[in-house]
């Protein structure tokens, strides 16, 4: 059921996107020619116009469903849709411009109606799939277009996934049975248990199962084929999740080896054309901000050699990706006296038991007496990771990654360093857009470790987005 109903939601939204790009360009020929009063570069007719765009707008739809706007894995994340829809619509009035210069015929009256014409699909088609998201999450509430589910496992991520998917306005899932030990069972959901798979099988069609998915696999092979073989026999959907997230984490590719299928799982996702694109992207912004900011950075440095003299920048010995050292470029905060060795070693100089304590629990300290008063604004404010921009420049770090860790913080990672440094450490990252230094180190780390397994171009340009509001209400900054 979910699968047609996947189908038919793709429809509607083809449907739906063609009907508001045809509005997009409507709204823009009215505009520019009927409530503008300059001249035209061209007079053309209304009817000449649309025929023009009627032409082009299979072409643009297509360029939408190459883009996977029309494919559930980006209607269901918002910000992803929202950046692909913007570079729809870029490449659509391209499209557009392109068959003007092709065709060496004028279907736009000015220059102006492909900018409203840009502007326009693009937040029309944002309301609009805004708009059938609320209906389809009110239909999915009230019971229509869902899965039924049974889910089968025993392990902590069978729980896991019930509670995932039990918010059915949001999943558009329904968790009628779960078959596997009581204790895997969250408490909060209403659902029916089985202790035996072969219960739960058999009672598929009492609770009109429409999709199994099995988390864990039984060490005898008949067990298994039962529930392949049950879901085949009722024409149901099956699905199957891993409950070691290693198995679906990172990046996956399946392959015939032998004729066996082959699974080949790879540390992150950041490999091949992604760690291209990124560097491609890293290389461009943060020429772009050092252009940009020089006037701040020569101001930093005048006002840190006359309030704090000494060194205006400090080096610190970091480790980034393939825990290869580098020198990680900061404007210096703490008395020139300090931050030569462990944070914990200059404490204990210094008496603070207290603090040293604090620093090994957290590797951050709320109140660092070591920080100057100018370093504290810098650091406040996040001025001080601004030379930064220079190892991204480097190639040595990039703009979103996992924290450059301290050499001394490896043993602190328990073994999980050599996932973390798979891909690049970052200027900023998940973990200061998630609550910078209110979190442990193991939480921390724990975000760094989803990240490097995760990883998107888009997860990085939301994680840059939140940086900024971050920093600008100077939470976490310390």
């Amino acid at each position: 059921m979910i699968r047609k109903n996947t189908k038919l939601y793709s429809l509607i939204l083809i449907i739906a996107d063609t009907i508001i790009l045809l509005a997009a360009f409507t709204i823009a020929y009215i505009a520019r020619v009927q409530y503008d009063p300059r001249p035209l570069l061209a007079n053309i007719h209304a009817y000449d116009y649309l025929l023009g765009f009627i032409v082009i707008i299979p072409f643009w739809i297509i360029v939408l469903a190459v883009l996977g706007l029309y494919q559930p894995s980006t209607y269901n994340r918002r910000l992803v849709e929202w950046g692909k829809v913007a570079i729809g619509s870029f490449i659509g009035i391209l499209l557009v411009i392109g068959w003007q210069y092709v065709s060496d015929k004028n279907i736009m009256p000015a220059r102006l109606v492909a900018v409203y014409a840009f502007v326009g699909s693009f937040v029309l088609i944002i309301i609009e799939r805004e708009a059938l998201r609320l209906i389809r999450s009110l239909m999915f509430r009230y019971g229509k277009g869902t899965s039924r589910i049974l889910i089968i496992g025993t392990s902590d991520a069978t729980s896991d996934i019930a509670r995932s998917l039990a918010n059915t306005a949001k999943s558009g899932f329904e968790v009628v049975a779960i078959a596997g030990p009581k204790s895997i069972v969250p408490p909060e959901l209403h659902t029916h248990h089985y202790s035996l798979v072969e219960a739960a099988l058999r009672d598929i069609p009492v609770n009109a199962i429409t999709t199994i998915i099995q988390t864990d696999l039984y060490d005898s092979d008949i067990r298994n084929q039962k529930i392949l073989n049950a879901a085949q026999s009722h024409h149901i959907d099956y699905r199957f999740i891993p409950g070691e997230a290693e198995f679906y984490s990172g990046k996956n590719t399946v392959d015939v080896f032998l004729g066996y299928p082959m699974i080949s799982v790879y540390q992150t996702p950041l490999v091949g054309w992604g760690a291209i694109l990124k560097r491609i992207f890293d290389q461009i912004v943060s020429t772009l901000l050092i252009i940009i900011l020089s006037p701040v950075f020569l101001i930093l440095f005048i006002i840190k050699k006359i309030a704090d003299p000494g060194p205006a920048f400090y080096i610190s010995n970091r480790l980034s990706r393939f825990s290869q050292p580098i020198g990680l470029i900061k404007f210096r905060s703490m008395d020139a006296a300090y931050g030569t060795r462990d944070a914990a070693e200059e404490f204990r100089d210094m008496g603070r038991d207290d603090l040293v304590a604090e620093y090994e629990a957290n590797r951050k300290v709320q109140n660092d007496p070591r920080i100057t008063k100018f370093g504290a604004f810098l650091r406040a404010s996040s001025l001080d990771e601004l030379p930064q921009l220079f190892n991204v420049f480097r190639g040595q770090i990039s703009l979103v990654g996992p924290r450059p860790i301290l050499p001394q913080e490896v043993k602190l990672a328990r073994g999980r360093s050599s996932l973390l440094h798979s891909v690049k450490s970052g200027m900023t990252g998940i973990w200061q857009v998630s609550g910078r230094s209110e979190l442990s180190f193991d939480e921390r780390i724990e975000l760094e470790l989803f990240y490097a397994q995760n990883w998107t171009f888009w997860l990085d340009i939301k994680i840059l987005f939140k940086t900024v509001a971050v920093v600008l209400r100077r939470r976490g900054a310390k």
